[in-house]
C-alpha cells in the first residue's frame, strides 16, 4: 500500500491525474504482466483490438493468448511513425473492443503528438472504446515534447488502462516491478487474474520502487540527461554520415517555416 500511494502522488504531481491507491492502482511483476493482466481481464474471445505498427513484440500475442484479434494500423517513417487517426478509425469494425497504444514507442521511438492524441482520444469516446496504454517510456522523451498519459484527456479516465513500470525511469531491469492504473469496476476483475496467476510482485522489488519513486528523482533526471547526450552524438553522427533522421527533418522543416505532419521527439 505504501507502494500504491507514493505511486498515486507521483502520477498526480506529474501529470495531475488521480487515481485511488486503495481501488485503482495494481503493482505487477514487471509492465510485462501488466499487458497480460489487461487484456486477459477485459478481452474476450473474438475482441478486435486494434494495434500500431511496428509495435513492441509481446503486444499482439498477448491479444491472441487473451482470445482476441490484432487489427494491424501501419505506421510509416515519412510520418515519423506517428499513428494516423484516419486509419485507425478506418480499422474499426462492429467488433472492435479497444484500442491498443504503446507511446513512447518500443521500437520506433515515436511519440504521440498532441493533436494526434486528441483525435485518438475522441475517437475512443465516440465509439466507446477501452484504450490499453503502455507508458513505461514516458520519462524517456527529449527535446521540447511532453508526455501526457491517455487517461489525463477528457472522457479517457473512465476508459483508459494505463501501464507502466520501472525498469527505464528507475533502471530497475530485472527487479520486476510494474503497475496497471484502471478505474475500480475494472480493476477489480484485473486483480482477479492477477491474484490466481501470480499472487504479487516481489515484496523486496516493491521496497526498492517505493524509494525510487520517493526518492530517486534527481538520479531519474540524471540518467535522462545522459541518454540525451548520447542520442545527439548518435543523430549528429548519423547525419554526418548523410543519413537522415526524423529529428533533422524536423529541425529543417523549422527553419523553413513548414514544420513536418508530425516531429518525433521520443525515446
Amino acid at each position: 500500500m505504501e507502494l500504491r500511494r507514493a505511486l498515486a502522488d507521483h502520477l498526480e504531481r506529474r501529470y495531475g491525474v488521480r487515481y485511488d491507491p486503495a481501488t485503482e492502482l495494481l503493482i505487477t511483476v514487471g509492465a510485462s504482466e501488466a499487458v497480460d493482466l489487461a487484456l486477459r481481464a477485459t478481452c474476450d474471445p473474438g475482441d478486435e483490438v486494434i494495434l500500431h505498427e511496428p509495435s513492441y513484440v509481446a503486444y499482439a500475442p498477448a491479444v491472441v493468448f487473451a482470445g482476441g484479434v490484432v487489427r494491424h494500423v501501419a505506421t510509416r517513417y515519412e510520418d515519423d511513425f506517428a499513428l494516423d487517426p484516419v486509419a485507425v478509425e478506418a480499422a474499426i469494425t462492429p467488433r472492435t473492443k479497444a484500442l491498443f497504444l504503446g507511446y513512447p514507442c518500443n521500437p520506433t521511438g515515436a511519440v504521440l503528438p498532441p493533436d494526434v492524441q486528441d483525435e485518438l482520444a475522441a475517437i475512443a469516446v465516440r465509439h466507446d472504446l477501452l484504450v490499453y496504454s503502455d507508458e513505461i517510456y514516458d520519462r524517456l522523451s527529449y527535446d521540447s515534447y511532453t508526455h501526457r498519459p491517455m487517461s489525463v484527456l477528457p472522457g479517457m479516465h473512465e476508459r483508459t488502462i494505463l501501464m507502466g513500470g520501472f525498469s527505464k525511469a528507475y533502471a530497475m531491469t530485472g527487479w520486476r516491478v510494474g503497475y496497471l492504473a484502471a478505474p475500480a469496476s475494472i480493476l477489480e476483475g484485473i486483480v482477479k487474474v492477477h491474484q490466481y496467476g501470480i499472487m504479487s510482485a516481489g515484496t523486496t522489488a516493491q521496497d526498492a520502487a517505493l524509494v525510487a519513486v520517493v526518492e530517486g528523482e534527481p538520479e531519474v533526471e540524471r540518467m535522462r540527461a545522459e541518454y540525451d547526450r548520447r542520442r545527439r552524438l548518435l543523430v549528429d553522427g548519423l547525419n554526418a554520415l548523410g543519413l537522415d533522421t526524423p529529428s533533422t527533418r524536423s529541425r529543417r522543416s523549422a527553419r523553413r517555416g513548414s514544420p513536418t505532419k508530425h516531429s518525433r521527439r521520443g525515446c
